[in-house]
């Protein structure tokens, strides 16, 4: 097979990023194991176990599998060959957190979760020679150069993350990046002592004011609302092809800007509470950010990335001021006191970083000389 650009090389290597984040997660108490390292390999079944865990660990890989195959696959390798590698690169991967949960006093090393782990990755696998057999990956390919331009794999994967930002609690709707008042502790701690202890002055009282703060302002809120459904589109804008698919795109984003924030709002509060953020000003919101978001979709690529790096600065700097209200506080408590620790890793760093990442590929993109890109 002919070697393609793929987004599932890009995706492989942020979805075992975040395994190993949710592997390890919280990255505290190293010691030494009180048993040898290999130990867990040859114990029984677990005295403590879930249908949830046997699930959870069998499914979280079938990703993966696919992934690994698919990323193969378009890069050369035949079939066969890039069935084996994907299988063995999951199992691989499984056992090396299995191996460092072992100095982890937080976690339990377990044989069954290798196992299942690496049935997963088979079966995600299995379900990509199944695909390709029937010439579903090479369709694929097809339908994407029909709808995309060419080295579009980074922004294919940006916005297949986004709604998977999503699904981390915000506190405002579409507000991804809130995540300047956690860095900001954590940098005073490391400057403590040091020459740069200075540069943090002002940053408790910016801190306090934040929590104090009841509510943004209405004209911030719906800000938040409209950039962070214009900023995926105008995303999407610099690798789609010219014409009535760009608003095909709008369509889709909103689509699944609601239905990833309804399914967060339920994870968080229940089915019954899921449209619970479809207040006025969400609406309205939706409403103008789906007009400002098809009026850009006319504009050339170029121009549509010097937008999105305007769109997502202002939506970095306007999140950064929302306050932490009591509704958003319980998500985040629920989110970290493991309510959802399967998702925790996963979600909130790509809520939290998928801004950043946006305004590094548009960058990026404007640096190119392709005045078709």
């Amino acid at each position: 097979m002919a070697r393609h650009r793929s987004s599932a090389v890009p995706l492989s290597w942020l979805y075992s990023a975040l395994i190993v984040y949710a592997s390890l997660y919280p990255f505290a108490g190293w010691r030494a194991p009180g048993v040898g390292p290999l130990e867990f390999l040859v114990l029984g079944w677990p005295r403590w176990w879930t249908t949830f865990d046997l699930v959870s660990n069998l499914l979280g890989y079938m990703p993966l599998g696919l992934l690994y195959f698919v990323a193969l696959l378009r890069s050369g390798r035949p079939a066969g060959r890039s069935a084996w590698i994907a299988v063995g690169l999951g199992t691989l991967l499984s056992f090396s957190m299995e191996f460092l949960q072992n100095y982890l006093p937080q976690r339990v090393s377990s044989n069954v979760d290798l196992g299942l782990n690496a049935a997963g990755t088979a079966l995600g696998v299995g379900i990509g020679l199944v695909l390709n057999g029937h010439g579903g990956i090479e369709r694929w390919q097809k339908t994407r150069e029909r709808w995309f331009v060419a080295r579009s794999a980074g922004g294919m994967a940006l916005l297949v993350l986004w709604p998977i930002g999503l699904l981390f609690p915000t506190a405002v709707p579409f507000g991804l990046g809130h995540v300047l008042g956690r860095v900001q502790p954590v940098l005073a701690e490391l400057l403590q002592g040091t020459p740069a202890e200075g540069w943090t002055t002002g940053w408790a009282d910016t801190a306090t004011a934040q929590a104090e703060r009841i509510a943004l302002a209405p004209a911030s809120e719906l800000s938040i609302i409209v950039l962070g459904l214009v900023a995926p589109c105008l995303v999407a804008f610099t690798i789609a092809v010219p014409g009535w698919r760009r608003a095909a795109l709008v369509l889709s984003a909103t689509a699944l800007g609601v239905g990833a924030t309804t399914l967060s709002t339920a994870l968080n509060f229940g089915p019954q509470h899921a449209f619970a953020w479809t207040t006025s000003m969400a609406l309205q919101g939706l409403l103008v950010g789906m007009a400002a978001a098809a009026l850009l979709s006319l504009v050339p690529g170029r121009v549509a990335a010097g937008f999105g790096l305007i769109s997502l600065t202002a939506l970095v700097m306007l999140v950064a001021q929302a306050p932490a209200d009591p509704y958003f506080a319980q998500s985040l408590q629920a989110w970290e006191q493991g309510r959802f620790i399967r998702f925790h890793g996963a979600a909130q760093w790509v809520g939290w970083v998928w801004p950043y990442a946006g305004l590094t590929y548009l960058l990026v993109r404007l640096a190119g000389r392709d005045p078709t890109r």
